[in-house]
């Protein structure tokens, strides 16, 4: 099984700074994201990670993800990985929070509970959290996942088998590191939703 997954969401792009759902629709990173996706590169090469010489490498094959890793200097060891694709928002994608709630006439609807239409059910999203949970327990060594805000926080919550509403209460920003782990022979949270790379940076 794999010692350790380290976790990075992808840089901003402009629907993350407007704060839309954004599932499968492929927008690049702002310079914002990329100067993100720069730094966490930079920070993955000293130590404690010296360049991670020996972690496999899976990204998400949606274009933020992807370029995100790119940046970071780990593209050309990576191999895509269609279980780590951002959440199929359906009618809601490109829609923000108030946008959906004036839509669906529910002013306190919440993706984690009321889910979407005509997308993906939570329990897709945690099928697929579980594929990759799978694969990484069939590793011998560090796994490093680029991948997007939602599936990653269920990934989470399914890496410590708790069920995937768990995710509602662990936010996770852009160009963040997050590393799981073991403790005692369970799976464990090490680090989550670290973005000191990114101080006094402007991201």
């Amino acid at each position: 099984m794999a010692p350790r997954i380290l976790l990075v969401r992808h840089g901003q792009t402009e629907w993350s700074l407007l704060g839309k759902h954004t599932g499968r629709t492929d927008i690049p990173l702002v310079a914002e994201g990329r100067r993100g996706a720069a730094l966490i590169g930079e920070r993955l090469r000293h130590a404690p990670f010296d360049g991670l010489p020996d972690t496999e490498v899976w990204t998400s094959p949606l274009a933020r993800a992807a370029q995100t890793c790119d940046l970071a200097g780990f593209g050309d060891r990576a191999e895509p990985f269609d279980a780590l694709m951002e959440w199929d928002y359906g009618d809601y994608e490109g829609r923000t929070t108030p946008e959906i709630r004036a839509a669906a006439g529910n002013p306190g609807w919440v993706i984690w509970r009321d889910g979407v239409e005509g997308g993906e059910k939570l329990s897709d999203v945690a099928h697929r959290a579980d594929e990759v949970v799978a694969r990484v327990r069939e590793a011998d060594r560090d796994v490093l996942l680029f991948a997007h805000g939602h599936i990653l926080r269920v990934l989470c919550a399914r890496w410590l088998g708790l069920e995937p509403e768990f995710a509602a209460r662990i936010a996770l920003a852009p160009t963040s590191l997050s590393v799981l782990g073991w403790a005692y022979g369970d799976p464990a949270l090490d680090t989550w939703n670290d973005t000191a790379h990114l101080a006094g940076a402007g991201a």
